[in-house]
């Protein structure tokens, strides 16, 4: 997703400017004009003030300074002598640039949490924790959650890629020896072959012909590939090519069912967070919904809010959609009506992440050894055709 300078103007005439993701700039103008905002100019924001472009910002290292923040605020320093404090310490180079900046705006009047936004560099949820405790005069209990939501993504996210590394190693390896053995193999052995002048059975003749037009056309084989994966990866970029490529994954049997999972526990823990910082729902539900990286989800939670601003409840609002599965809408309904929202919805994503993690584990159960057997198979059958002619002649 990328992110976007918006200039709108709501129902009582009120000019904003603020910076939102989205994934082109017609789906951040139909997402504000479904809201009923007046929206006068969308534009790519792909630079940092003074020209500088936008790095992303380590998490461990973001995340070692909400700890550190936290205490000293707790320990009753002030916010501009703790922010000075932690830039004095601060090993990562870009983050103390900008924490640099953000303490020269609160020192000029402005609030902590416009200060951090205005860098167009740290998510949309912890500005908006921020701002909500800020309001709130809890400022520390706020952080306090957001440093839980944190700590629980992160370990999240590093499940899934320890989850996602075998697999990923074992089909580098194959296609590796595919590409050595019909780049070098195949080749050597047709040298072999034309020098015995033997008859080779079809199969060889076959394995012979597709590695010499490998070896042969390589070059050429390797650009049309690096040309449509750009081609694919700007179409992926459009509006249109974002939708059909997220509905295609959506629509995958197993793939589509952990992704759309998710996405769910994601969006669950981040509305949890929001609405237990003190932000109210509809401010909440865009925070969250724009954060998703599907855009089935944002769409769906955008078309949402529009209902939930007109006061209709957030389970029937979402169930419309036809986006999140039966359960998590039914728990959500259980937590609107025992007035237990936030908690019921960190229940949400802790039922899903667990879902996630025990659907991860049994598809590589069986596509790592699906891999293998493959892999033997092919290199098996390659092989074999190769020294068939071998044995042929061995025997005569």
């Amino acid at each position: 997703m990328a992110e976007f300078l918006v200039k709108i103007a709501d129902e009582r005439g009120h000019l904003l400017q603020q910076v939102e993701q989205g994934y082109s700039e017609a789906e951040v103008r139909d997402r504000f004009a479904q809201q009923g905002y007046l929206v006068y100019w969308v534009k790519p924001q792909g630079l940092l003030s003074g020209g500088v472009r936008r790095r992303r910002l380590k998490q461990n290292s973001f995340m070692v300074f909400n700890q550190q923040f936290l205490t000293l605020i707790r320990a009753g320093l002030p916010i501009l002598n703790s922010l000075d404090l932690l830039i004095k310490r601060q090993r990562d180079a870009y983050l103390r640039q900008l924490l640099e900046n953000v303490r020269d705006r609160v020192k000029g009047g402005e609030m902590l949490s416009d200060a951090f936004a205005a860098q167009h560099v740290f998510p949309k949820i912890y500005t908006t924790t921020l701002m909500a405790g800020e309001k709130s005069g809890n400022l520390d209990e706020v952080m306090s959650r957001y440093i839980s939501f944190q700590r629980l993504a992160m370990t999240f996210r590093k499940k899934l890629f320890v989850s996602l590394i075998y697999p990923t190693l074992l089909v580098s390896v194959v296609l590796v020896m595919v590409t050595f053995l019909f780049t070098f193999v195949v080749p050597k052995f047709a040298v072999l072959f034309e020098s015995l002048n033997a008859q080779l059975p079809a199969i060889t003749l076959f394995m012979l012909a597709v590695g010499l037009n490998v070896q042969k056309y390589a070059p050429f084989i390797l650009i049309a590939v690096v040309v449509a994966g750009i081609v694919l990866w700007r179409w992926g970029s459009t509006d249109r090519g974002a939708d059909r490529i997220d509905r295609v994954i959506l629509s995958t049997p197993l793939l589509g069912e952990i992704r759309l999972k998710h996405q769910v526990a994601s969006f669950s823990r981040m509305l949890s967070t929001l609405l237990q910082g003190g932000m109210p729902l509809v401010p909440s539900l865009e925070t969250a919904g724009s954060s998703m990286t599907s855009r089935r989800i944002i769409k769906g939670v955008m078309r949402a809010c529009v209902r939930v601003r007109e006061g209709q409840a957030l389970a029937g609002s979402l169930e419309e959609q036809d986006i999140f599965p039966g359960l998590a809408v039914e728990m959500i309904e259980v937590g609107e009506s025992t007035g237990a929202l936030p908690a019921m919805l960190n229940s949400v994503a802790d039922f899903y992440e667990e879902d996630v993690q025990t659907a991860l584990a049994a598809s590589m159960a069986l596509i790592e050894p699906l891999i293998l057997i493959v892999m033997a198979i092919f290199v098996g059958g390659v092989l074999g055709s190769l020294y068939l002619p071998i044995f042929s002649l061995g025997v005569h």
